[in-house]
């Protein structure tokens, strides 16, 4: 097995960028179901106004520029070509810090808060294997504990022995699994996002001694469960038939990415893209349609091999979580699993992309909690 690491550069051929510019103009739109609002999907208005952005006001080659201001590299573990960046800081002390993406998203969501960890922190800033520029999978069983093992081997290649870990969402499952995979080399886990939910029937005096956060929590679960679990079951089971319609249409792409956005950035009834900004919002699309990467990112995220809510013994490595608005964590389940030091629930601000959509509270809270471990 190669252990090269190569020096990587975005340089998308401009026969790939004038091809989505002409699927978009030739586009065929469909039409809305009776009175469906955001109810059972994106509407088509809104996503004709998007769509026409992307082709003819949206600059793929900036956001391509400055793309590759970060130091950027492949390796192969398992075979498997993975992409990443590789940030340095000019502090002799800095910690190694290995951040691991949430879906629907990719590297580019850490963009906003590069400038600002590189001062305590050598950033590594990863794609999912089988997401973006290492390119679709190349073999099956790629489960969390998996992927783990293998950012773990990339941390070791860069020489990292002693690294912190963060992530989000599907982030927040790798990260943990890090630490169990290599607890000696991990100094601490951050999270942020969904980490401790019931997956049980709660009884009667377990439903009495809730606080009115855990309840409100309890009952977003509930209704996540009866509304929004459908993306879940589709990438859970049927990864390729989806990857087979993402493929050939970029607005298929745009729609079914921009539904989980609007659904989860903070409140919900601002447009995502007044939230984190269209450019960035399109240059994430832009990474999965580019690469064809969509079935690959299905399977990896959501068609894991043990049933939703099986728990994990805990790594016994430090873990903090942060808990924005939109996010329903709760500690006491999240305990189960982790061992937890630290724990913000942040009330009334920030949504499921925290590094998009908060970066200043999501800096202060990775920093803290480093910063104490390093004191202890």
């Amino acid at each position: 097995m190669s252990t090269e690491i190569r020096p990587y550069r975005i340089e998308v051929p401009q026969a790939d960028v004038d091809d989505l510019r002409e699927r978009l103009h030739r586009t065929r739109w469909g039409t809305d179901l009776p009175g469906q609002g955001w109810s059972r999907g994106v509407p088509v208005d809104y996503l004709k106004g998007l769509a026409a952005y992307w082709a003819d006001g949206y600059d793929w080659r900036a956001a391509e520029a400055r793309l590759n201001e970060l130091p950027q590299f492949v390796t192969e573990v398992h075979g498997q070509p993975i992409h990443f960046a590789h940030v340095r800081s000019a502090n002799p002390d800095a910690t190694p810090l290995l951040m691991t993406h949430d879906w629907p998203a990719s590297f580019v969501a850490f963009t906003t808060v590069v400038e600002k960890l590189t001062d305590r922190f050598h950033l590594v800033l990863t794609n999912t294997p089988g997401v973006g520029f290492g390119g679709p999978l190349v073999g099956p069983g790629w489960n969390t504990g998996k992927i783990a093992g293998a950012f773990n081997e990339i941390m070791d290649r860069l020489g990292y022995d002693r690294y912190g870990v963060q992530g989000g969402d599907v982030g927040a499952s790798v990260s943990p699994e890090v630490a169990r995979v290599a607890p000696d080399a991990v100094v601490g886990v951050h999270l942020n996002g969904n980490i401790g939910m019931p997956f049980h029937e709660l009884g009667a005096d377990e439903l009495a001694s809730l606080t009115d956060l855990e309840r409100d929590r309890l009952r977003r679960i509930g209704e996540f469960m009866q509304s929004e679990f459908g993306y879940i079951s589709i990438q859970g089971t049927r990864p390729a038939t989806l990857g087979a319609a993402l493929a050939d249409s970029p607005v298929g792409q745009l729609a079914w990415i921009v539904d989980k956005l609007r659904a989860w950035t903070f409140p919900a009834e601002t447009p995502p893209e007044d939230i984190i900004g269209i450019d960035r919002l399109l240059t994430d699309v832009m990474l999965y349609w580019l690469t064809d990467t969509s079935a690959s990112s299905a399977y990896v995220g959501y068609a894991q091999d043990t049933a939703w809510g099986e728990k994990a013994p805990p790594s016994g490595v430090p873990t903090a979580v942060i808990v924005f608005a939109h996010d329903v964590g709760i500690r006491r389940y999240a305990e189960q699993d982790h061992t937890i030091v630290r724990w913000t629930d942040v009330q009334g601000r920030g949504g499921h992309f925290a590094a998009l959509e908060e970066p200043e509270l999501l800096l202060d809270d990775v920093r803290t909690f480093f910063r104490d471990l390093r004191r202890s």
